[in-house]
């Protein structure tokens, strides 16, 4: 697996028209409205289900105390929202399969 890039946006875009006969313009707005659909949900609801692929979730990190790598001295990093992607069962076992 090392030494293979990942494929790119307009691979991806190719890959979809071919194997459903669009043109890529079309297949490029449809991942183009997955990700922005995706966005306003996960920001509206909190989260956001991809059937097959996973879940985009918004977390809560609380406040807690860090190091400075570089000087050593104790720092308070500050809480935050991130967000996290769960990625599906099916999707990891797909993946990596349990022995």
């Amino acid at each position: 697996m090392a030494g293979r890039k990942p494929l790119t946006k307009s691979q991806i875009v190719s890959h979809f028209a071919k194997k459903f006969d669009l043109k890529k313009k079309v297949a490029g707005s449809i991942i183009d409205e997955i990700a922005a659909l995706a966005i306003a949900e996960t920001k509206k609801a909190g989260s956001f289900i991809l059937p097959g692929i996973g879940k985009l979730v918004i977390s809560n990190r609380k406040a807690r105390m860090g190091f400075n790598p570089a000087t050593g001295e104790q720092i308070k990093i500050p809480a935050k929202r991130v967000v996290k992607m769960r990625l599906a069962k099916a999707c990891k076992d797909a993946i990596i399969p349990k022995k």
